[in-house]
């Protein structure tokens, strides 16, 4: 008798072994829970769906599943009318945890009214969350969070499959597809929400959904965009675009002349975008052929509205690398700005150089982002694994080549009537720039047709902008007036 449980417990002790080696994610599941909260002093009801979703080849096999988190209103007697919104971060290779759990979803994080951590780390009710008035779908591509590719017969689909700007958008289209079926969807307006390259993803998907899932968009939300056309050429009109941020900066961290320092940031910067565009660009366009006296005059210029020396300036040939600026704003305190938000200081082993040590203010969204969403997925959205949530997840290398998102933006606009596009970005946002974001909104539709169409709104913070407690009031509240602006109210869509 001894023997045979002796023999039971190894038994059970090897089987528990041997599924303890095996971490996977669940291909298809989803955990619901039922939550109420107060946005804008009213209660509400609203449902949680945590879960995993397919995404299929042309054979029907799956061969990656996608972690998403859908919230959805529950206190509505009607709900046919009411909108969605699928909800994107970037990177690429970025989980959507950003904007879930500091901006549009129902938590946000614990941090002060200027966006630091405090501790003890963790998340509070969202009174600004735009659940009121839409439900949001938050979605992970793959890699990101913990949506991931699968085996199929034993082997894994080839990384090129997703790993890309158009392999994105294509299996990205189609697993939207399949979940506005899944949730009855149909008959809701649609809109998409797309931070950093998610701008990127966003406007491709604006088209991919149109015209190969037949999906119409009501509304393209793009905060603090990536435009891979303006970041990755370079160039003097990509070097001549951050100069107004680099105003911004410098205005926000008193390195500019009384002359420019004692007006408010909007009544200051309008000035050096015109500099920008009207004398900036053209002077860079002629490289080593300006003469002398202009390029004395613009790095003057340059020096006044940045707060770095002309004599650096000058060393730069009239191209400042943003990586410069960070290093060297603040080189006589001793600190290094923020690269996403050049609110936030850094110290770095000596002030020599060319470029700071790390982003400081990126340490610090990590420092409270991280602990906070794994606790919170797994307490309130009752949502178990032992895989883990990928902040910033392996996507790399990513196929950037035949970039058109711009021009599918325009073209899916052109085709529906009722499609209009909200940017937000901060004006201390170094890496997407608030006036690259601009120029991006002017390049879209070259013939001026549907400028009506789009609307651009800045806040006093960087790359996240919601972080701070006056902007995240703020920029919901955009949101809402674009929700309703773009509500067909019975409209018919046509021209």
């Amino acid at each position: 008798m001894f023997n045979n449980i002796y023999i039971s417990i190894v038994i059970i002790f090897i089987s528990s072994i041997s599924i303890a080696q095996n971490r996977e994610i669940p291909v298809d599941t989803v955990v619901v829970t039922n939550h109420t909260t107060n946005i804008k002093g009213k209660k509400l009801s609203y449902q949680a769906q945590s879960g995993t979703q397919p995404v299929w080849n042309i054979d029907g096999e799956a061969i990656a599943t996608l972690f998403y988190t859908y919230y959805k209103r529950t206190d509505l007697k009607v709900n046919a009318g009411r909108p969605l919104i699928f909800s994107f971060n970037g990177g690429p290779g970025s989980a959507s945890v950003w904007m879930h759990l500091a901006y549009t979803g129902p938590k946000i994080l614990n941090i002060d009214d200027e966006g630091y951590p405090i501790q003890p780390y963790g998340y509070k009710s969202n009174p600004n969350s735009i659940l009121d008035v839409a439900d949001i779908v938050f979605i992970n591509p793959v890699n990101t969070g913990y949506s991931r590719i699968i085996k199929n017969e034993g082997k894994k689909e080839d990384r090129k499959t997703f790993f890309g700007i158009n392999e994105d958008i294509a299996y990205l289209a189609e697993w939207l597809n399949t979940f506005v079926s899944r949730k009855q969807r149909w008959e809701s307006p649609k809109y998409l929400i797309g931070e950093s390259y998610g701008g990127t993803r966003v406007m491709g998907l604006s088209a991919a959904l149109q015209e190969n899932q037949w999906m119409f968009i009501n509304g393209v939300i793009m905060v603090s965009p990536a435009d891979y056309k303006v970041i990755r050429v370079g160039g003097p009109v990509s070097s001549a675009l951050n100069l107004p941020y680099y105003a911004a900066a410098a205005w926000f961290h008193k390195k500019l002349s009384p002359e420019f320092q004692q007006k408010d940031l909007t009544q200051m910067l309008p000035e050096v975008e015109n500099f920008t565009i009207n004398d900036l660009i053209p002077a860079l366009t002629k490289g080593g052929f300006i003469s002398q006296e202009q390029r004395a005059e613009i790095a003057s210029k340059m020096a006044m509205y940045s707060g770095l020396s002309e004599k650096s300036i000058l060393q730069n040939n009239l191209d400042i690398p943003t990586d410069f600026f960070w290093k060297d704003l603040l080189r006589d305190q001793g600190k290094t700005i923020g690269r996403l938000d050049s609110r936030y200081l850094g110290i770095d082993r000596k002030d020599a150089g060319v470029r700071p040590d790390y982003n400081p203010e990126l340490r610090s969204w990590e420092h409270s982002f991280t602990p906070a969403i794994n606790h919170y997925i797994q307490k309130e959205l009752k949502f178990k694994t032992d895989i883990k949530y990928n902040m910033f997840g392996p996507v790399h290398p990513w196929n950037n080549d035949n970039d058109n998102t711009r021009e599918d933006l325009r073209r899916a606009m052109a085709e529906n009537p009722y499609m209009k596009v909200l940017f937000q970005s901060g004006y201390y946002d170094g890496a997407t720039t608030y006036f690259n974001a601009k120029y991006t909104m002017w390049q879209i539709d070259p013939s001026g047709k549907m400028k009506d169409r789009f609307y651009f709104k800045g806040y006093r913070s960087g790359h996240m902008m919601y972080l701070r407690n006056e902007d995240l009031i703020k920029a919901n509240e955009d949101i809402r007036v674009f929700i309703e602006n773009t509500s067909a109210k019975g409209k018919s869509a046509k021209y």
